[in-house]
């Protein structure tokens, strides 16, 4: 009674929507047939107007506990562990790289031409 009293006051105030999560469905289909909102189940069943699911259920990024209602549709999670396990070998590939000199090779940097070059010393050099 006080989620149906709840969404009468939300309708009285001018609400066009409420969502309605984790009652048992005869009671959210009952109070949804019973006002003029648009009412959204989340774990209520499919006596609403309308499903909600959030994106981290739906995409499976949350770990540990998952609500009942939820459903997983995607390993999200899983996929963000692989790609940080790309990302640690990379850097990792790029530091070893770095500290053995394989990085950068002569085709990652600019050379200047010899005599701008021996121009520019002359000059940090004030001898110009």
């Amino acid at each position: 009674m006080q989620v149906f009293e709840a969404v009468k006051q939300l309708e009285a105030a001018g609400a066009i929507g409420a969502e309605i999560e984790v009652v048992p469905v005869e009671v959210a289909k009952a109070i949804s047939e019973r006002t003029s909102l648009i009412m959204l189940s989340m774990g209520a069943g499919t006596g609403c107007d309308a499903q909600y699911l959030f994106a981290e259920d739906i995409l499976g990024t949350n770990r540990g506990h998952m609500p009942r209602h939820s459903k997983v549709y995607r390993n999200f999670a899983a996929e963000y562990d692989r790609l940080q396990a790309e990302r640690i070998a990379a850097f990792s590939e790029y530091v070893a790289d770095v500290n053995s000199g394989a990085y950068p090779e002569d085709r990652h940097i600019v050379h200047m031409d010899p005599n701008e070059l021996t121009l520019f010393m002359k000059k940090v050099d004030g001898k110009v």
